[in-house]
């Protein structure tokens, strides 16, 4: 049933498209039939929608139509729209449709990969729309409706983050959605936040892999940290409240637990545990506040954390040393994702030697979140073509357990994909109080990011500027799919010379790019099937 109506529905919600309405006629056939509605089988979509694609696996059968499915994953294609157009990410495959737009900050209103995220979201939305809408009658009803509103307020905060005005609906109708503007979908999400926190699980009681109220904490406090650009006016005092609430919580917690592979002898690093195939059950689930659960049989797909080990990895047995860093899968993708040669410099001054081993590395590196390759590797990416000797490995996601033992299966990883980490309520209460108290005497946010950086057994600094913030985001969460929206806060993106990378704006020195590309285009269908809804000024 969800295979041919939610798909049509979530088109017909958000651009008006008349000619999928029929699809929205659910009534049976045989009059005597009776269609009833499978609650568990919804909710487990709604949570599926942060890892999986589609409905048979990895391919096959997808959600969305008219749309690669192994690239239509959500967190897959907010990556590329929230990493390759920044400082820390880049693709082999530079001529791959729609991806040269992205890499050199070239976009245009008929980007794929922005038209294609859009209609993952409402996919989502849709989902949570049609459940919301239903009698459910499961004993835990009131807080399965929390986390479905949770997980629509998710979206729509996506939504306004990348898009910034779009189309919102709370119903499934046919109807014309109606056009929100960036202040009007942070007015809703904040509400929806507020009350639907109330109805969700006390910290740490919820089934792993459900949202309990501290999700919705550490969102609002998320928006609250960018409210400046979403609505012109600074929420420094409840980023500050909000991060806190998350911080002292009770249950998550900030991992310290390390391990040593009894089997392979390396010692994994408390900041390595995070990232790995048992990171459900090795003290990073007390860290990781939500997740998209990875099974590789049960959540097969080319998205999440798949998609982060193997594309990360080569195929060339001197990439894939047993004695360096394993990824754990016997597939990979011929090292297509890189790492840009900004993000080295965030760890390294000067170029750094060649290591034999990962510990060696990071080492040298002063702290433990460099998880690099670099072996006959030249950090600058001087050239976008297939060369695997530029531009170094990343060793950061593994699907490897800490305790040695064998993984289930090696092609479709197991590690779950961090969400949300409990790092992040400590950087935003960090950089909310050093934007209202500034930097002198401020012993807050000070002691917040010496624990971040003394948890990576790197060396806290006597102070913190705003510039350090930002490059401790950069360190904490590189290749977590959020360093875009870090930069624009920061005025490090569109509409600026100061701050350049590699290849920003087409050319290898770096090139400025208009302001008004910090937020994406609409799809064009959107625009010309809805008339509710108009293009985001630039892109006409």
């Amino acid at each position: 049933m969800f295979k041919s109506i939610i798909p049509a529905a979530a088109l017909a919600l958000t651009v008006g498209l008349t000619s999928c309405v029929g699809d929205l006629d659910v009534d049976p056939i045989n009059p005597q039939q009776t269609m009833e509605f499978d609650n568990d089988a919804v909710f487990n979509k709604i949570y599926a929608s942060f890892s999986l694609t589609g409905q048979t696996g990895p391919s096959g059968n997808g959600d969305l139509d008219d749309v690669d499915e192994g690239r239509s994953d959500l967190f897959r294609m907010a990556f590329y729209l929230n990493e390759f157009t920044a400082d820390e990410a880049h693709w082999v495959w530079s001529t791959d449709a729609g991806l040269p737009e992205l890499l050199h900050n070239s976009w245009g209103e008929s980007c794929i990969f922005s038209a294609a995220l859009y209609y993952r979201f409402y996919f989502t939305i849709t989902l949570c729309n049609f459940y919301l809408s239903q009698e459910g009658n499961a004993a835990d009803q009131a807080q399965r409706n929390a986390e479905v509103r949770f997980i629509r307020a998710y979206n729509y905060a996506q939504i306004m983050d990348l898009y910034g005005n779009a189309a919102f609906t709370e119903s499934v109708s046919a109807d014309y959605a109606v056009r929100y503007t960036r202040p009007e979908f942070f007015d809703y999400i904040e509400k929806e936040l507020l009350e639907c926190s109330e109805d969700m699980a006390q910290p740490g009681q919820a089934t792993y892999g459900r949202a309990d109220r501290v999700a919705a904490w550490n969102l609002l406090a998320r928006i609250y940290l960018n409210s400046e650009v979403y609505t012109g006016k600074a929420r420094w005092d409840d980023a500050i409240a909000y991060a806190d609430k998350v911080i002292k919580n009770g249950y998550y917690k900030l991992n310290d637990k390390s391990a040593v592979n009894p089997t392979s002898g390396e010692v994994y690093t408390p900041y390595q545990m995070l990232f790995l195939a048992d990171n459900d059950r090795n003290g990073a689930q007390y860290e990781n506040i939500l997740v998209g659960l990875s099974d590789g049989v049960k959540t097969q797909s080319y998205g999440g954390m798949n998609f982060l080990i193997q594309a990360s990895y080569s195929n060339k047995t001197d990439y894939l040393t047993d004695t360096y860093a394993p990824s754990g899968s016997n597939n990979s993708w011929g090292k297509c994702l890189r790492i840009r040669k900004n993000l080295v410099e965030k760890f390294f001054k000067e170029t750094p030697a060649e290591y034999n081993t990962l510990a060696e590395f990071i080492t040298a590196a002063g702290d433990d979140r460099a998880l690099f390759y670099n072996k006959g590797i030249k950090p600058a990416i001087t050239d976008e073509g297939t060369d695997e000797a530029i531009g170094y490995n990343c060793v950061k996601f593994r699907n490897v357990n800490s305790d040695g033992s064998n993984n289930d299966v090696i092609e479709f990883v197991n590690a779950d994909l961090p969400i949300m980490r409990i790092a992040e309520a400590y950087l935003t209460y960090a950089e909310a109080s050093i934007r209202k108290n500034g930097v002198a005497g401020n012993s807050d946010a000070k002691e917040k990011l010496d624990l971040i950086r003394s948890r990576a057994h790197a060396t806290p600094k006597s102070t913190y500027t705003l510039d350090d913030v930002c490059d401790e985001w950069s360190r904490e969460f590189w290749f977590e799919g959020r360093r875009r929206m870090d930069l624009v806060r920061f005025g490090k993106f569109g509409g600026q010379s100061n701050y350049k990378w590699e290849w920003m704006g087409g050319v290898y020195e770096g090139s400025q790019f208009p302001a008004f590309m910090n937020i994406f285009p609409l799809p064009v269908n959107e625009i010309s099937n809805n008339p509710n809804i108009k293009q985001n000024e630039g892109y006409n």
